[in-house]
């Protein structure tokens, strides 16, 4: 490992030690990523090029499988000419280059239609998840001064009271497209011109605006290509939602960029569905949240069709899915990294080049275009080594952008807490996570991937919760949910006694809670900052 020197934010100079990133061994590799980011250097970038008009309209662009579990498949062709229609129609209510349009839609044919018409007129998206409820989405919508809000007819109700204009969709749009002329105009942005807006999922504060620019889909292809290992016989699926940054880079704009087809889903997410989906389509290279994976284990779901690749990203992997998953699934889920502010930046690559044996808890390695480091316990980025990395800070918030980086601008202090074993990271915790008890830093994860492996934990969080009579700090607690038919007899001591054997006296959860469900963001992300400010009798409350 190397050594740089930055600075942390109102402290004295610290050192970061860079860890050395094992796509710089691979001279075809490295070629790429330059490629790649010279393509997306130019000034005249247009991103409905890259995203649609460069491909053959014969091409698949997705395949649509509806509520009803039936699959059809939209062409380039089909997607140029619609977004076409319906670009005409938005600029003639006056939608233009920067305008920003909030999008409220399920994953269904129209989707797509609607961010390449955007795209197409240099309006930037504003992704608004439809599991929100009101208040979620006026705090984006106000935030990011939309000017216009494209919603399915079963969301509309939702909007009431913005007074902002609605663009519905549905048999309506479809009408008003097929009435106007196609706009043969396409707005060349460049890569500085930001297409997107979308907003941090809050699980440590306040969302905050992330605009993106037309250069992040260079590092979007890079994760296509080296992340998720997407070749040309694969049937692909990512199933996240495109109302977050993993569904929105990765489930639309990155398969669009590479020319490989996603499977868009409408049906609401069940392990049953899944398992039909898979089985009926082919799927052979899958990515999903943990939670997800979760819930096809504890449902006993086995895929007729193997898959060859299985990713998953948003929180860390417990070992437990790790094992469970190549009888299930026909190959191990590989655990990756990355936020909303630069996309995915460590993974376990499966790319044939940088394929490597899963260390166990392992995040992976620096994906190419990215070389990373820590900085005492934390994770952090190289701005000056990242040749894809695009951040550059929040929407008009100089504040929170500052404390994102060293005072030299070499480090992107990432948030998380981690370790860093050769060119292996390792999560630890969220920095607002790491529970300090009895004058030790304990990560969550480590705890909960020990009492994961229990047969009857379905879920779990570990958090340090402070009480008036704690005269060590914080109380290490667990929050447990069973799985169907578990019975919760003793179940806490024999909790307790697995983390005692298995990583420490010291490390010991002194409560066991068991409850019907962990608060999440809408994402799925856990919510511990939630259970470290509940009371006892909200934790009461929440017992089968």
């Amino acid at each position: 490992m190397t050594t740089e020197h930055a600075s942390t934010p109102g402290g004295p100079a610290a050192s970061a030690s860079q860890s050395h990133a094992p796509w710089l061994d691979q001279p075809s590799v490295v070629a790429e990523v330059e490629a790649l980011r010279q393509r997306f250097c130019d000034p005249a970038l247009c991103v409905a090029d890259v995203l649609c008009d460069d491909h053959p309209p014969t091409d698949i662009a997705f395949t649509v499988v509806d509520r009803d579990l039936h699959a059809a498949a939209l062409s380039y062709g089909e997607l140029a000419e619609q977004s076409r229609r319906l670009a005409g129609l938005l600029a003639d209510r006056g939608i233009g280059p920067g305008t920003r349009v909030g999008v409220l839609m399920a994953k269904g044919r129209q989707l797509p239609i609607v961010l390449l018409a955007l795209w197409r007129l240099g309006a930037v998206h504003i992704p608004l998840f439809t599991a929100f409820a009101g208040p979620a989405i006026a705090t984006r919508v106000r935030a990011g001064n939309a000017q216009l809000l494209i919603a399915d007819p079963d969301q509309v109700g939702k909007l009431d009271g913005l007074a902002i204009e609605v663009l519905q969709t549905g048999a309506t749009l479809d009408a008003l497209m097929a009435a106007h002329a196609p706009s043969a105009h396409k707005e060349r942005i460049g890569r500085d011109g930001v297409f997107i807006q979308l907003y941090t999922s809050g699980t440590t504060g306040a969302p905050k605006g992330v605009a993106v620019p037309a250069f992040a889909i260079a590092s979007f292809i890079a994760y296509m290509r080296y992340g998720f290992g997407v070749t040309a016989q694969d049937v692909f699926w990512n199933g996240a939602d495109p109302g977050w940054a993993y569904g929105l880079y990765y489930a639309i704009v990155g398969p669009l960029a590479i020319g490989r087809p996603n499977v868009l889903l409408a049906s609401a997410f069940s392990p049953a569905v899944v398992q039909q989906v898979v089985d009926t389509q082919g799927v052979t290279n899958f990515a999903s949240a943990p939670t997800a994976y979760r819930a096809l284990r504890r449902d006993g779901v086995r895929f007729a069709r193997r898959l060859r690749a299985a990713s998953s990203a948003g929180e860390p992997l417990t070992p437990d899915i790790t094992a469970w998953s190549p009888e299930a699934l026909g190959c191990m889920v590989r655990d990756h990294w990355g936020q909303t502010e630069h996309g995915m930046a460590i993974v376990n690559a499966w790319d044939p080049r940088l394929q490597r044996p899963v260390q166990a808890g392992s995040m992976g390695q620096a994906m190419p275009g990215f070389v990373a480091g820590t900085l005492d316990t934390a994770i952090v980025l190289s701005t000056r080594h990242s040749p894809l990395m695009w951040f550059g800070g929040y929407v008009d918030d100089p504040e929170k952008t500052r404390e994102r980086f060293t005072p030299d601008g070499q480090w992107y202090l990432t948030g998380d807490a981690g370790r860093c074993d050769g060119s292996d990271f390792f999560f630890a915790s969220r920095d607002d996570d790491v529970i300090l008890a009895s004058g030790y830093r304990i990560s969550p994860f480590d705890i909960e991937s020990i009492l994961a492996k229990d047969p009857a934990v379905s879920e779990v969080a570990v958090v340090g919760r402070r009480h008036a009579d704690a005269v060590s700090g914080e109380v290490i607690e667990a929050f447990v949910v069973l799985r169907p038919g578990a019975g919760a007899e003793d179940v806490a001591a024999r909790l307790q006694e697995l983390v005692r054997n298995q990583y420490g006296a010291h490390g010991y959860p002194r409560k066991v809670h068991v409850v019907t469900a962990l608060p999440k963001t809408p994402s799925g992300k856990m919510q511990r900052v939630v259970l470290r400010g509940l009371g006892d009798d909200e934790i009461a409350a929440m017992a089968p």
